[in-house]
């Protein structure tokens, strides 16, 4: 990897939810860092292509990038309040995409599952 695209990597690590690539860019501009949103955006690209981060689309279709905890394909559960995310296998979904890929054949099936919710700590507060 590149310097900047490992310094890109090192930001998503230190975060616990997903982030914008504007995000990214202001976190690091503020830690001192020299470098252009062309950039982050090109890094988290790569990053993405590469399965170090995984990629998901907002409701408002902007994409939000988080570093993988682990390298095996996963889905996600995601709280809607505060972002908060757990990485989850899902065994059945794996089954279900090449039942239904397979029926109408299809092959090299590949699928993206994301799962939303609110988690145990926001539910424990009032919204607000």
């Amino acid at each position: 990897m590149t310097t900047r695209r490992d310094a890109v990597h090192d930001t998503l690590r230190q975060s616990e939810g997903f982030r914008s690539a504007q995000d990214v860019y202001a976190e690091m501009r503020n830690h001192g860092a020299k470098i252009g949103l062309t950039t982050v955006y090109r890094a988290l690209q790569a990053l993405a292509d590469g399965g170090k981060v995984d990629v998901l689309r907002t409701d408002d279709g902007e994409s939000v990038y988080r570093a993988c905890a682990t390298e095996s394909h996963h889905h996600h559960l995601v709280c809607r309040r505060c972002g908060h995310t757990v990485e989850v296998d899902g065994p059945a979904v794996e089954r279900w995409a090449e039942m239904v890929g397979s029926e109408h054949g299809f092959t090299e099936i590949t699928h993206t599952v994301e799962v939303f919710g609110t988690c145990s700590s926001c539910s424990a507060t009032p919204a607000g």
